[in-house]
């Protein structure tokens, strides 16, 4: 997200890990952290959800988020999809299973990106450790960037992770 921080926007970090579990477990739709989620996306101009691919779809506890959001949380948001998987095999996993769950809360998809675990890093300072994807990321990235610039300046960036 330094690209998003050299550009001028401001990111708020959202994860799954900061709400209750018994909250998603009975849905407790009156959370305060729900409600707090749901404002923070309400506000943002941009969204980037990830997920870790698992049994060919998105996790389960980010969908039991989406479930206690609003109907039409990211209506007229623009939103960069992000996944990593085991390997090119679930690459699928992006357009059959998160973006139709993005687009049921009325989210403007953009391509996305798909991680293989071979192409990251999760105890490194550099992330991206495969080349051409760090290039394929930063394209995306940038290309999200000015979506959001266009439709509106001072822009806010929520960013969604497991």
């Amino acid at each position: 997200m330094t690209l998003a921080k050299q550009e001028g926007f401001s990111i708020n970090n959202i994860s799954v890990k900061d709400v209750d579990a018994e909250d998603l477990l009975f849905a407790n739709f009156n959370s305060s952290k729900i409600k707090e989620i749901a404002n923070d996306l309400q506000k943002a101009d941009g969204v980037i959800v990830g997920s870790p691919v698992y049994k060919a779809s998105y996790s389960g506890v980010l969908k039991a988020l989406f479930d206690l959001l609003p109907q039409d949380i990211l209506q007229d948001t623009v939103v960069l999809p992000v996944m990593t998987g085991g390997s090119s095999s679930h690459l699928l996993a992006m357009e059959y299973a998160l973006k139709p769950l993005l687009a049921t809360v009325k989210a403007q998809n953009l391509k996305g990106l798909y991680f293989q675990d071979s192409e990251i890093s999760k105890t490194s300072d550099e992330v991206i450790i495969d080349e051409d994807m760090l290039n394929r990321t930063k394209k995306q990235v940038r290309y999200f960037l000015n979506k959001i610039s266009v439709d509106v300046h001072g822009s806010e960036v929520a960013v969604t992770s497991r």
